[in-house]
Protein backbone atom coordinates (compact mmCIF):
# COMPACT_ATOMS: atom_id res chain seq x y z
CA UNK A 1 0.00 0.00 0.00
CA UNK A 2 1.33 3.43 -1.11
CA UNK A 3 1.72 6.19 2.02
CA UNK A 4 -0.74 8.51 0.44
CA UNK A 5 -3.18 6.01 0.07
CA UNK A 6 -5.58 4.89 3.28
CA UNK A 7 -6.59 1.52 3.47
CA UNK A 8 -10.29 2.80 3.16
CA UNK A 9 -9.54 3.94 -0.19
CA UNK A 10 -7.74 1.01 -1.34
CA UNK A 11 -11.06 -1.10 0.00
CA UNK A 12 -13.14 1.04 -2.18
CA UNK A 13 -10.72 0.51 -5.44
CA UNK A 14 -11.11 -2.99 -4.56
CA UNK A 15 -14.87 -3.29 -4.52
CA UNK A 16 -17.17 -3.59 -7.91
CA UNK A 17 -19.39 -0.28 -8.48
CA UNK A 18 -21.36 -1.86 -11.32
CA UNK A 19 -20.76 -0.67 -15.21
CA UNK A 20 -19.15 3.00 -15.34
CA UNK A 21 -21.74 5.96 -17.14
CA UNK A 22 -20.31 5.54 -20.67
CA UNK A 23 -21.24 1.43 -20.39
CA UNK A 24 -24.87 2.59 -19.10
CA UNK A 25 -24.84 4.58 -21.79
CA UNK A 26 -24.03 2.54 -24.51
CA UNK A 27 -26.73 0.18 -23.56
CA UNK A 28 -29.17 2.72 -23.26
CA UNK A 29 -28.28 4.06 -26.91
CA UNK A 30 -28.57 0.69 -27.80
CA UNK A 31 -31.89 0.13 -26.44
CA UNK A 32 -33.11 3.46 -27.92
CA UNK A 33 -31.68 2.30 -31.41
CA UNK A 34 -33.47 -1.23 -31.07
CA UNK A 35 -36.35 1.19 -30.18
CA UNK A 36 -36.45 2.71 -33.88
CA UNK A 37 -35.74 -0.56 -35.49
CA UNK A 38 -38.97 -1.85 -33.88
CA UNK A 39 -41.21 1.01 -34.95
CA UNK A 40 -39.60 0.70 -38.29
CA UNK A 41 -41.11 -2.70 -39.14
CA UNK A 42 -43.77 -3.62 -40.47
CA UNK A 43 -46.66 -4.58 -38.47
CA UNK A 44 -46.81 -8.07 -39.77
CA UNK A 45 -43.41 -8.75 -38.99
CA UNK A 46 -43.77 -6.79 -35.73
CA UNK A 47 -46.71 -9.04 -34.90
CA UNK A 48 -44.61 -12.41 -35.08
CA UNK A 49 -41.96 -11.05 -32.31
CA UNK A 50 -42.76 -12.17 -28.62
CA UNK A 51 -42.61 -8.18 -27.46
CA UNK A 52 -44.13 -7.32 -23.89
CA UNK A 53 -47.52 -5.88 -24.32
CA UNK A 54 -46.74 -2.52 -22.47
CA UNK A 55 -43.98 -2.34 -25.27
CA UNK A 56 -46.37 -3.20 -27.93
CA UNK A 57 -48.96 -0.43 -26.62
CA UNK A 58 -45.91 2.79 -26.67
CA UNK A 59 -44.91 1.02 -30.27
CA UNK A 60 -48.27 1.70 -31.68
CA UNK A 61 -48.36 5.25 -29.73
CA UNK A 62 -44.93 6.22 -31.02
CA UNK A 63 -46.29 5.15 -34.67
CA UNK A 64 -49.53 7.07 -34.62
CA UNK A 65 -47.85 10.28 -33.90
CA UNK A 66 -46.84 12.25 -36.72
CA UNK A 67 -44.64 15.63 -35.17
CA UNK A 68 -41.31 15.39 -35.39
CA UNK A 69 -40.18 16.47 -31.32
CA UNK A 70 -43.39 14.40 -30.26
CA UNK A 71 -42.08 11.53 -31.75
CA UNK A 72 -38.89 11.74 -30.70
CA UNK A 73 -39.83 12.07 -26.93
CA UNK A 74 -42.19 9.03 -27.25
CA UNK A 75 -39.42 6.75 -28.98
CA UNK A 76 -37.27 7.54 -25.74
CA UNK A 77 -40.08 6.86 -23.64
CA UNK A 78 -40.41 3.57 -25.31
CA UNK A 79 -36.70 3.27 -24.87
CA UNK A 80 -36.91 3.89 -20.91
CA UNK A 81 -40.13 1.24 -20.83
CA UNK A 82 -38.36 -1.32 -22.62
CA UNK A 83 -34.84 -0.27 -20.07
CA UNK A 84 -37.76 -1.61 -17.51
CA UNK A 85 -36.83 -5.71 -18.89
CA UNK A 86 -33.92 -7.38 -18.87
CA UNK A 87 -31.91 -7.84 -22.03
CA UNK A 88 -32.76 -11.62 -22.05
CA UNK A 89 -36.33 -10.43 -22.80
CA UNK A 90 -34.91 -8.82 -26.11
CA UNK A 91 -32.50 -11.45 -27.21
CA UNK A 92 -34.63 -13.03 -29.18
CA UNK A 93 -35.69 -9.71 -31.08
CA UNK A 94 -32.57 -8.57 -31.43
CA UNK A 95 -31.36 -12.14 -32.82
CA UNK A 96 -34.27 -11.67 -35.32
CA UNK A 97 -34.17 -8.47 -36.39
CA UNK A 98 -29.89 -9.44 -36.79
CA UNK A 99 -31.19 -13.05 -38.97
CA UNK A 100 -34.01 -10.95 -40.84
CA UNK A 101 -31.48 -7.58 -41.88
CA UNK A 102 -28.50 -10.25 -43.22
CA UNK A 103 -31.14 -11.51 -45.68
CA UNK A 104 -33.24 -8.78 -46.62
CA UNK A 105 -29.59 -7.70 -47.55
CA UNK A 106 -29.44 -10.91 -49.66
CA UNK A 107 -32.53 -10.71 -51.43
CA UNK A 108 -31.94 -6.86 -52.21
CA UNK A 109 -29.06 -8.13 -53.75
CA UNK A 110 -30.42 -10.75 -55.43
CA UNK A 111 -32.98 -8.37 -57.21
CA UNK A 112 -30.54 -5.81 -58.52
CA UNK A 113 -29.01 -8.82 -59.79
CA UNK A 114 -32.48 -9.83 -61.77
CA UNK A 115 -32.51 -5.96 -62.49
CA UNK A 116 -29.48 -5.69 -63.99
CA UNK A 117 -30.24 -9.08 -66.60
CA UNK A 118 -33.29 -7.44 -67.54
CA UNK A 119 -31.90 -4.15 -68.99
CA UNK A 120 -28.91 -6.45 -70.18
CA UNK A 121 -31.67 -8.14 -71.87
CA UNK A 122 -33.21 -5.14 -73.14
CA UNK A 123 -29.95 -3.72 -74.09
CA UNK A 124 -29.87 -6.79 -76.89
CA UNK A 125 -27.22 -8.45 -74.88
CA UNK A 126 -27.13 -11.46 -77.08
CA UNK A 127 -24.82 -13.40 -74.84
CA UNK A 128 -26.82 -12.69 -71.63
CA UNK A 129 -29.64 -14.09 -73.47
CA UNK A 130 -27.88 -17.67 -74.15
CA UNK A 131 -26.81 -17.83 -71.13
CA UNK A 132 -30.33 -17.48 -69.23
CA UNK A 133 -31.84 -19.94 -72.15
CA UNK A 134 -28.59 -22.48 -71.90
CA UNK A 135 -29.06 -22.15 -67.61
CA UNK A 136 -33.01 -22.79 -67.69
CA UNK A 137 -33.91 -24.76 -70.79
CA UNK A 138 -37.81 -25.27 -70.22
CA UNK A 139 -37.77 -20.97 -70.24
CA UNK A 140 -40.37 -20.46 -73.33
CA UNK A 141 -37.98 -18.69 -75.65
CA UNK A 142 -40.43 -17.48 -78.08
CA UNK A 143 -42.69 -16.38 -75.09
CA UNK A 144 -39.26 -14.35 -73.66
CA UNK A 145 -38.45 -12.96 -77.05
CA UNK A 146 -41.64 -11.38 -77.83
CA UNK A 147 -41.81 -9.91 -73.89
CA UNK A 148 -38.11 -8.36 -74.74
CA UNK A 149 -39.71 -6.98 -78.03
CA UNK A 150 -42.50 -5.40 -76.34
CA UNK A 151 -41.05 -4.26 -73.48
CA UNK A 152 -38.32 -2.30 -76.07
CA UNK A 153 -41.62 -1.31 -78.22
CA UNK A 154 -43.17 0.04 -74.83
CA UNK A 155 -40.07 2.05 -73.76
CA UNK A 156 -39.82 3.69 -77.02
CA UNK A 157 -43.14 4.30 -77.18
CA UNK A 158 -44.13 6.36 -73.40
CA UNK A 159 -46.72 3.84 -72.74
CA UNK A 160 -46.83 1.78 -69.36
CA UNK A 161 -43.95 -0.57 -68.98
CA UNK A 162 -46.12 -3.89 -68.55
CA UNK A 163 -43.63 -6.12 -70.34
CA UNK A 164 -40.98 -4.43 -68.79
CA UNK A 165 -42.38 -5.66 -65.21
CA UNK A 166 -43.83 -9.03 -66.92
CA UNK A 167 -39.78 -9.86 -68.18
CA UNK A 168 -39.07 -9.12 -64.09
CA UNK A 169 -41.64 -11.52 -62.61
CA UNK A 170 -40.61 -14.03 -64.94
CA UNK A 171 -36.81 -13.71 -64.26
CA UNK A 172 -38.19 -13.87 -60.39
CA UNK A 173 -39.81 -16.91 -60.73
CA UNK A 174 -37.25 -18.48 -62.38
CA UNK A 175 -34.89 -17.80 -59.34
CA UNK A 176 -37.37 -18.94 -57.02
CA UNK A 177 -37.22 -22.75 -58.58
CA UNK A 178 -33.76 -22.64 -59.24
CA UNK A 179 -31.83 -19.60 -57.27
CA UNK A 180 -28.48 -20.55 -58.12
CA UNK A 181 -28.26 -20.25 -61.70
CA UNK A 182 -30.27 -16.62 -62.68
CA UNK A 183 -27.92 -13.50 -62.51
Amino acid sequence: MSPSRSRNQTELDDEDYGPSRTQKRREALAVLTLAGQLIELQPSRLARLDLPDDVRREIDITRRITSHGAKKRQLAFLAKVMRRFSEEDFAAVRAELGENREKQRQENAAMHRLEALRDALLDGDEEALSALIEAHPQIDRQHLRSLIRQARSERTAGKPLRAYRDIFQLLKDLSRDDPGDVA
